[in-house]
């Protein structure tokens, strides 16, 4: 299955979901995690007074993740939370090594 993680160095899951310019793709099978894409994004927290809401960026990040099927986060606010589930992808907020975190979090699946 295929997870997004929201990193700063690439090793552990330490970032906000907000200021994520960059998901890391993982595919976790068997007990292993391996990075096998990383997608581009617009950042989420950026002042838009014609958006406050920024509905229009959600989406356009949950387009970005499809075939994920959860997002991990170190931080992520209620809203993007909520519009993310109603849009199919799973948000967790937690920290860690991404690779020992992610295989963890598979067995919940």
């Amino acid at each position: 299955m295929l997870i997004a993680v929201a990193s700063k160095d690439g090793k552990e899951i330490n970032q906000h979901f907000g200021h994520a310019e960059r998901f890391l793709i993982y595919d976790v099978e068997n007990g292993t995690a391996t990075l096998v894409d990383e997608r581009t994004v617009e950042r989420y927290c950026s002042f838009d007074p014609d958006h406050p809401l920024r509905g229009h960026v959600l989406r356009s990040i949950a387009d970005a993740l499809a075939g994920c099927r959860a997002v991990v986060t170190a931080q992520m606010g209620e809203h993007p939370k909520v519009e993310l589930e109603k849009l199919g992808v799973e948000p967790f907020v937690t920290s860690g090594p991404i690779k020992t975190t992610l295989v963890e979090l598979a067995k919940v699946f």
